[in-house]
């Protein structure tokens, strides 16, 4: 390469424009990886699929027009950061306090690997034990893990569970449970000779009538959530109570862990797995993930509870630590008997979940679970209020409720964006008889003039 063309290049690289590599250089290449051609590199690409012609995109842009671009493009987005938001569904738009985020994406968290070498990781595995310990105390459980990987999954983990703990091998599953919960819970259990049976939920909760009709001696667990799809609150203690009159657990999956700031916890009604989604606690939307998978359960299940367990111990000098215990599970040693296919878990959103949690103290969670139960409510009465637009089920809910409406809901929330509203979740995709069936969520987010905004737009539109 000559001295011009030396400075050509690397005038062109100081634009962040793409130099093609010389025939020289390409041939380079290809010896050092000891590849023939260019086409023998490609060879085990069908040639039906192959671009045969150069890709069609525009000149490089620099870091500053990269920056511009991408949020040109953001900015065409409706999201909670710029419009009210009552769309809920298993993600909600709750507040997160600064410290959560300031410390939680140190360093030191933010890129720190599996701990598998305690003596180097005790920061790691101690936010992992104060979140079990927190967990254990807003659910009335006796131990939890250091979380999993969403609701979904955390719930169909459950099932496993129950299946191996009971030697059953059937779970009974209400539809006032998440969909997709349930698809994932189906997906999950196939392979695994799981059987599962879907209860029809009666006027928005649990039909305890119908479960006592499905459940037999194989059934291994009965799966409900509390507050449930729809927010509506179960009647925890009677079905627990079936359940166990049968030989089976109950497994309660809870999609808001907030609402126990002011709801018994699953413990104090005889749930045997608590499951669920603990995105609410210190976690943005971010539109849609990553979240984390809660669980936690009785202490005489603890062997059979999967993904990791952080433990507390002491040294040989008497100092206190911590570990990873009852590694009986994943890649571990022992794996084919194994609790779970588990190999990791969330623990980021874990350790923010944590730090939330700790923030805001018991008081705090009661406070923010009663700002919830009160703007819902206020909510629920202004909606239900107009004409064309009335509540679809009595029972008694938290921040979320079904409204039947006049015109379609996906039309509804079409018309609503105009206003900078995002509306509730359209539920005829999932439940056919609810066609017209549009699931609200008011969080502590939403203030009275933003929900006083809504009314305004939905007598508009009806």
């Amino acid at each position: 390469m000559t001295a011009r063309q030396k400075s050509v290049d690397v005038a062109a690289r100081a634009q962040h424009k793409y130099i093609p590599a010389t025939d020289a250089e390409r041939e380079e290449m290809l010896r050092v990886i000891g590849v023939p051609s260019v086409d023998a590199l490609f060879a085990d690409i069908p040639a039906a699929v192959r671009l045969n012609r150069p890709l069609r995109l525009p000149p490089a842009l620099s870091d500053p027009e990269v920056v511009a671009h991408l949020r040109a493009l953001a900015e065409r987005n409706t999201h909670c950061d710029s419009a009210a938001c009552f769309l809920g569904a298993g993600a909600y738009d709750h507040y997160v306090p600064s410290v959560v985020w300031a410390l939680a994406g140190r360093g030191e968290f933010l890129t720190a690997y599996t701990p598998y070498q305690a003596e180097l990781m005790q920061g790691e595995l101690q936010a992992g034990y104060e979140y079990q310990s927190m967990l254990c105390e807003l659910t009335g459980m006796d131990v939890a893990n250091a979380s999993m990987y969403d609701g979904a999954s955390a719930t169909a983990e459950a099932a496993v569970m129950a299946k191996d703990l009971t030697k059953r091998n059937e779970v009974i599953v209400s539809t006032a449970v998440h969909p997709e919960y349930r698809q994932v819970l189906r997906t999950y259990t196939g392979p695994l000779g799981i059987t599962v049976a879907e209860v029809p939920h009666r006027l928005g909760v649990s039909d305890a009538e119908a479960i006592a009709r499905a459940i037999t001696d194989h059934t291994a667990a009965v799966i409900i959530q509390h507050p449930n799809f729809f927010g509506s609150l179960e009647e925890g203690k009677a079905l627990a109570d079936l359940a166990h009159r049968h030989g089976a657990l109950l497994v309660c999956a809870i999609a808001d862990p907030l609402s126990l700031g002011i709801l018994k916890p699953p413990g104090a009604w005889g749930a045997d797995i608590v499951a669920g989604e603990g995105q609410s606690l210190g976690n943005h939307v971010n539109f849609g993930g990553p979240y984390l998978g809660m669980m936690a359960t009785r202490q005489e299940f603890v062997r059979r509870i999967p993904g990791r367990l952080v433990g507390a111990t002491v040294d040989t000098e008497g100092r206190r630590g911590f570990v990873l215990t009852l590694q009986t599970r994943e890649q571990h040693i022992r794996r084919e008997r194994a609790s779970s296919n588990i190999c990791t878990n969330e623990a980021l959103l874990t350790l923010a979940a944590a730090i939330y949690m700790a923030a805001l103290g018991k008081q705090g969670l009661r406070k923010v679970a009663g700002l919830n139960l009160q703007k819902a409510a206020y909510a629920k009465e202004a909606i239900s209020g107009l004409r064309g637009y009335r509540l679809a089920f009595d029972a008694p809910t938290f921040h979320e409720f079904v409204v039947r409406t006049p015109v379609a809901p996906e039309e509804i929330n079409r018309r609503l964006r105009r206003h900078q509203i995002i509306g509730g979740a359209p539920l005829g995709r999932w439940y056919p008889d609810l066609k017209d069936g549009w699931l609200v969520c008011v969080t502590e987010q939403r203030t009275r003039e933003e929900i006083d905004r809504l009314t305004s737009a939905l007598e508009e539109i009806g």
